[in-house]
């Protein structure tokens, strides 16, 4: 261990070097324990027939570092996170109403107000008939009654 503190030591403005001539600013401290491993692994990989270490080191080292550059390009690049102005933008773009309440509403052509209350209530808004019988302020009942017609009224339609 005491060797690889002593090439670390040895290295390190190399490995400086090397962050500066890729333009590595933002997350410098990651790229630099990348840069640590890639040097680590140059040591253990070296082969002193084929060469001198400190060409192969810089190699090592620069291609474990554009490696680890184009895998997070690639990440961020099929990965956008939106800036809070889009959010707002698209808020404000969708019309009143949405597309399957207005598909909905076409199905309610023959039927009263208050048979589409109890339509778009049940179907788009999830509503229970005591629900809608609490928002609407009228008995259980009578919401009973809407949908009792409503369903009678789709179905004749459908059947047709």
């Amino acid at each position: 261990m005491d060797n690889f503190d002593n090439l670390v030591e040895q290295y390190t403005p190399m490995i400086h070097r090397i962050l500066q001539s890729l333009s590595i600013y933002r997350n410098r401290e990651e790229f630099y324990q990348t840069a640590l491993i890639g040097l680590w692994e140059a040591q253990r990989g070296f082969n002193p027939e084929k060469g001198n270490f400190t060409n192969y080191a810089y190699s090592y080292i620069k291609g474990k570092l554009l490696l680890e550059l184009t895998k997070r390009f690639r990440y961020e690049a099929e990965n956008v996170y939106p800036k809070e102005e889009y959010w707002e933008m698209v808020k404000g773009g969708c019309s009143e109403i949405p597309l399957e309440e207005e598909q909905l509403l076409s199905y309610c052509d023959g039927l009263s107000e208050k048979e589409t209350i109890w339509v778009v209530a049940t179907f788009t808004e999830d509503l229970s008939v005591k629900e809608i019988a609490a928002r609407e302020k009228v008995s259980v009942s009578a919401v009973k009654q809407w949908k009792m017609s409503a369903l009678r009224k789709l179905r004749a339609g459908l059947e047709s």
